[in-house]
């Protein structure tokens, strides 16, 4: 298995060498019989738990007709899934899909840099992004993101016209003439699970509608009720201009999305071949019903409530190893004293059998299956407990 992946794929990844070979909701095996609880679903894709049968189905039943034809064509289950989305943001807008994040996030910045074209003499084409912000692994989003350890000199010349905050006080600073928009994440993932204040959010989004500036929140990571609403922008009680999705949106088959109010782009000016296929708008239409019941029986909510206490347990009883619990609902963090104590978290929790994430410098993340049961959550917090009494 290890010397196959290394002779014929291409070594991007530093790989953890467990073959899965099936899951159940949060719970994983291998082809040794060795059971995992899942606290990552696949850096939170897999929403309703691996094996969902209801999702399987519909792929199953779709497959048999049509998986994909082109997108010069209407697409039932893709208009469906749109029209759902739309309901479940509470905005009127419309929505092009994509194949993963990166590439919705791409599609935003193409939006936002048209509509910077349509009026006046001077064309508005900065974007301004935070520090520690992660938008996706394409040239131009590698340089949406403000981190600079991916600003890799190999990789450029990068496009212009990004510039960098250093926080929210900040964007105000480096607003300019030929600003047309403001790219966030409302929580940031891969910057250390961080979320922003939301009356500082809430006044900076009043603040670039009456500048005519868009926001577009890159809800990639936190959309689809990651954060206990459809949307984290439904929690900040903010309608953005602009918002992209993906990941858990498809339940595990990809899937990207661009939800817009700023009707712009015109035939020919943008497109995916796969984009929005019949196979994936099942998929995803089929995820939303199930998280949209699920939330509304309470029972979404009662997890949230649940992993939470876990987890604000563990910091307190292991003070030695953790600052403080970071993040909101099911997108979740325990920032440890150093990028040691992280290591080895990470390494012994892999151990113990429960799969766990790293995320900035010293943080480790949870982004468990939506559907998690309380079962899971104690068998898993069992064992990352397990890893951390090596430590004290």
């Amino acid at each position: 298995m290890e010397n196959l992946d290394k002779q014929y794929v291409l070594p991007t990844y530093n790989r953890n060498y467990i073959n899965f070979v099936k899951g159940k909701n949060a719970t994983l095996w291998d082809d040794k019989g060795n059971e995992y609880i899942d606290f990552t679903s696949g850096i939170g894709v897999v929403s309703v738990g691996h094996g969902n049968e209801r999702v399987a189905n519909v792929i199953c039943e779709q497959a048999k007709n049509i998986t994909h034809i082109s997108n010069i064509y209407y697409i039932e289950p893709q208009a469906k899934l749109a029209e759902k989305i739309a309901k479940l943001a509470e905005i009127k807008g419309k929505t092009f899909f994509a194949n993963s994040g990166a590439e919705a996030n791409e599609g935003a910045l193409k939006i936002a840099r048209k509509y910077g074209e349509i009026d006046g003499e001077i064309k508005r084409y900065k974007i301004i992004t935070l520090r520690n912000s992660f938008h996706g692994r394409t040239i131009t989003t590698v340089k949406a993101t403000g981190q600079e350890k991916m600003h890799q000199s190999y990789f450029g010349p990068y496009p212009d016209g990004f510039v960098y905050a250093e926080n929210l006080e900040d964007i105000y600073n480096k607003i300019d003439e030929k600003t047309v928009a403001v790219m966030m994440e409302l929580i940031q993932g891969e910057g250390g699970v961080y979320a922003f204040d939301k009356e500082e959010v809430q006044k900076l989004a009043k603040f670039l509608k009456e500048k005519d500036i868009l926001l577009i929140i890159d809800e990639v990571q936190t959309g689809i009720y990651r954060t206990s609403e459809f949307l984290a922008s439904n929690l900040y009680e903010i309608k953005p201009d602009i918002i992209t999705m993906a990941k858990g949106l498809g339940g595990g088959v990809p899937i990207g999305a661009i939800f817009t109010t700023v009707d712009v782009l015109k035939a020919g000016d943008h497109g995916s071949t796969f984009g929005g296929n019949y196979l994936v708008t099942s998929a995803a239409l089929e995820v939303l019903n199930i998280l949209e019941k699920y939330k509304d029986s309470g029972k979404l909510d009662e997890n949230f409530i649940y992993f939470e206490e876990k987890l604000k347990e563990i910091g307190e009883k292991y003070p030695k190893l953790f600052e403080e619990v970071t993040g909101l609902g099911l997108m979740r963090g325990l920032k440890c004293k150093g990028t040691e104590i992280q290591d080895i978290i990470y390494k012994e929790s892999h151990n113990n059998r429960v799969l766990v994430l790293k995320a900035g410098r010293n943080v480790i993340r949870f982004l468990p299956p939506l559907t998690i049961t309380k079962e899971e959550i104690d068998e898993g917090f069992m064992r990352f407990e397990n890893a951390l009494k090596r430590m004290v």
